[in-house]
């Protein structure tokens, strides 16, 4: 049978989506399903003050950007106005994917070196040149994918991963596997141009990379002529709640020496940037190779970009991102001692995993029953993804309006289905207590927003774990591919 190269979500039965607003999408027939998923629609879907801008500006004018327009500089003003000062550079063009070739080709002009280090699990974008350095692709060719010039290191995961929550120094741990990989390199003659790295990892499973590892392995590349891109595409414009940008958690010290950004950037409209030091800059420039983009920077993008950065602030949606986060945690953690299928909870503000296990001890990966529940919550109008390497983490990143109404609708429909897939598996629910409770937390919307939620994690080897189970009552397969959300 004939594997189509396009995933659709739920493809079983799949969702015609004609119109959304706000964190609300519907279908055909007018059904309304509860958006958990979107970190394009940032600001809310369709929103009226976004729409407005684009059809403002589009009345007027809009054309490439070798002429002069007030948007692009407006624009990269604001956008550079969230960042560390030294980032004040930047290149616009259209999706993330364009931003983070980019960014390899300011890397790579910069000392001349080639070689870059990139994550396990991690996904950077589908042009050739980020497939070569996307675990989460070049994995699914075989195993002689990786490229030469590719170094992968473990993710930084205290749940699954190398180094776990009991490690007394997670971060220099996992740097200390980069500098492993730098002397490695070195001794063969080669060199490193770039380490890349989603500011928290979102398809390698929602990982939150314990504090301080990012500047360990900073200092450890640029010793040898390396630099750090952060990339922002799925993160960034403020999800993360208490800052702007994700990376700003790993402290004030820490400044990345690229920073790309796509999704959330236009709210559905497609435009992404590359910002970074004039210094690196001029290096890219002094190469000879004038670099133009026909569409990046365009005034209908910009006015989109600054119409978006409006509404975060207006809006308060850094805030928002805090509080609601901080009530979907708090929930999600009850549901933890409840739950046994429930393994680990990891997120801040509005980017949360849910760690679906089969085994608490042994951290076994309940890949059928995420898969299984997903299709459930559809059931219920709900829309919420699975990923990670073995596709059992629940993904939250909704739309930064989502409220704390929708936090609790949505935890207590969860709790719900994982107490029919238990009873149904023979799993005991944690601490005796009944299994149908409704979640019964109220929002405090001063209560502080917590770092992150046991964002502990294995580095488990192999494939997903594809067993049967009684429960499952259609036969649903679990994709070896999905499309990244």
């Amino acid at each position: 049978m004939e594997r189509p190269s396009c995933k659709v979500f739920f493809a079983k039965d799949p969702l015609k989506i004609v119109r959304a607003q706000g964190q609300y999408m519907f279908d055909e027939t007018g059904e309304k399903y509860l958006d958990c998923i979107n970190n394009v629609a940032h600001v809310g879907h369709s929103h009226p003050y976004v729409t407005k801008a684009a059809a403002k500006q589009m009345e007027l004018l809009n054309t490439n950007s070798r002429f002069l327009h007030d948007n692009l500089v407006q624009y990269a003003q604001r956008l550079t106005a969230t960042l560390p000062e030294k980032l004040s550079v930047c290149y616009f063009v259209n999706s993330g994917s364009e931003a983070n070739d980019l960014a390899l080709r300011l890397a790579r002009q910069y000392h001349g070196h080639q070689d870059v280090i990139t994550l396990e699990n991690a996904y950077h974008g589908h042009v050739t040149s980020l497939i070569d350095i996307s675990p989460y692709k070049f994995n699914q060719l075989g195993k002689d994918s990786k490229k030469e010039f590719v170094h992968v290191a473990p993710s930084p995961d205290i749940y699954r991963g190398k180094y776990r929550e009991d490690h007394p120094d997670p971060a220099s741990a996992y740097a200390e596997e980069v500098k492993k990989i730098i002397e490695e390199t070195q001794k063969n003659g080669r060199k490193i141009a770039a380490f890349i790295a989603e500011s928290m990892q979102s398809c390698g499973g929602q990982v939150i990379p314990p504090v301080g590892y990012f500047q360990k392995v900073a200092e450890y590349v640029r010793a040898v002529g390396g630099v750090f891109i952060a990339d922002e595409v799925q993160v960034g414009f403020g999800r993360v709640g208490k800052h702007f940008w994700a990376f700003q958690l790993q402290g004030e010290d820490f400044v990345p020496d690229i920073v790309t950004m796509g999704k959330p950037i236009g709210n559905g409209h497609p435009m992404s940037c590359v910002v970074t030091t004039r210094e690196i800059a001029e290096k890219f420039g002094a190469s000879g190779l004038e670099y133009f983009n026909t569409f990046g920077g365009n005034p209908v993008s910009c006015a989109i970009g600054l119409a978006v950065l409006e509404v975060i602030e207006k809006e308060d949606l850094q805030g928002n991102a805090t509080r609601v986060g901080s009530y979907l945690l708090e929930l999600l953690v009850e549901q933890k001692k409840k739950h046994p299928l429930v393994g680990d909870i990891r997120g801040i503000g509005l980017f949360v995993g849910v760690d679906l296990v089969k085994d608490q001890q042994k951290r076994t990966p309940a890949t059928a029953e995420a898969l299984h529940l997903i299709y459930k919550l559809k059931e219920q109008k709900i829309l919420l993804s699975a990923d990670g390497p073995y596709r059992n983490i629940l993904k939250f990143k909704p739309p930064m309006c989502f409220t704390v109404e929708d936090a609790k609708h949505v935890v207590e429909t969860i709790d719900v289905l994982l107490t029919e897939i238990e009873e149904a598996t023979g799993m005991k629910t944690g601490n005796d207590a009944p299994t149908n409770a409704q979640c019964k937390i109220k929002a405090n919307e001063g209560s502080p927003q917590p770092e992150s939620a046991n964002e502990s994690t294995s580095h488990l080897n192999g494939a997903a774990c594809r067993q049967e189970n009684g429960f499952y009552p259609e036969k649903h397969s679990v994709p070896s591919k999905t499309i990244r959300t």
